[in-house]
Parts: C-alpha cells; structure tokens; sequence
C-alpha cells in the first residue's frame, strides 16, 4: 500500500503562504488536537485502491484524500493554497463543499483530490 500522509503534511507545512495565512503550522491529520485554534486544515485518506500489479507487487494505488479548512471567516484564501499545494503534488481536485458547524460558529471547506500514484 502506498501511503502520502506524510507527504501531504510536509508539503503543506511548507507552504510559506498557508502557515501565514492559519497563523501557524496548524496541519493535522484527521482532528485537530487544540480546539482553541482560530483556523487549522485536518486531512485524511478517504480512499486507497491498488490499481496496477507487476509481478504479485502493487505498482500503483488510486489515493484519495480530503482536506477540511476550519476558520471562523472565509475559507476562500486557506482553500486557494491548500489546493495550490496538492496541485504540486499532482492531485486533482474532485470535489469542492462548503459547511458551517452551527455549534462552534466556524466555517469548513471539504476540499477532496484524487490521484493515480506510481
């Protein structure tokens, strides 16, 4: 199984942009561990299917991951960079939502990519 998490996390955390614009390296896979934080990005694989073998050994996997801004004001700046990001890595972005948790007040954009990685 080819696994990016990692991957992903680094390369966002690497975006000069996206940590100014959340105020910090607030990247985190699947949950975010402070709730006190303003505006954060969690991420997680929603799909990893093999999609060619040579010899008995996966060559390559169709990954699927989705991306959640969080922020109490608009997602449209965070969203940008996430997306310029996963576009380096060769993602394509699928699916593009917009959310707001009536409870905590924060808006959400559900960002989900694909990509066939060899």
């Amino acid at each position: 199984m080819i696994d990016l998490k990692a991957v992903i996390r680094q390369a966002l955390l690497n975006n000069a942009a996206l940590v100014s614009l959340l105020g910090g390296k607030y990247v985190y896979p699947q949950v975010s561990p402070d709730a006190s934080i303003k505006a954060y990005v969690v991420f997680f694989e929603i799909g990893n299917i093999p999609d060619r073998y040579a010899e008995d050994q996966e060559i390559t996997s169709d990954i699927r991951f989705q991306m959640d801004v969080w922020t109490p004001g608009n997602t449209g700046p965070i969203a940008a960079e996430v997306n310029r990001t996963m576009e380096v890595l060769g993602f394509i972005r699928i699916a593009a939502m917009d959310d707001f948790d009536d409870v905590s007040k924060i808006y959400r954009k559900i960002l989900r990519y694909k990509k066939t990685q060899y």
